[in-house]
């Protein structure tokens, strides 16, 4: 499965902080930030549905975060 999402991570600095916390969370998943898109778009390979999950932590970080 992929999910893709709409975020404000737009720097190297941003995605640093976000990635601990992700590998955490989400050890057996995929997933990379495109800081070239004007999106910022997030994308996540998994085999579970995780929008949820990915949403609600990206806040919880202090992120804005949606599914696209």
């Amino acid at each position: 499965m992929v999910l893709v999402f709409k975020t404000n991570v737009d720097s190297i600095a941003k995605v640093k902080k976000a990635t601990p916390k992700l590998n955490k969370i989400f050890p057996d998943s995929k997933w990379n930030f495109d800081l070239e898109d004007c999106d910022n778009i997030l994308r996540f390979e998994c085999k579970d549905d995780i929008l949820e999950k990915v949403i609600f932590l990206m806040k919880v970080i202090g992120f804005e975060c949606e599914a696209l």
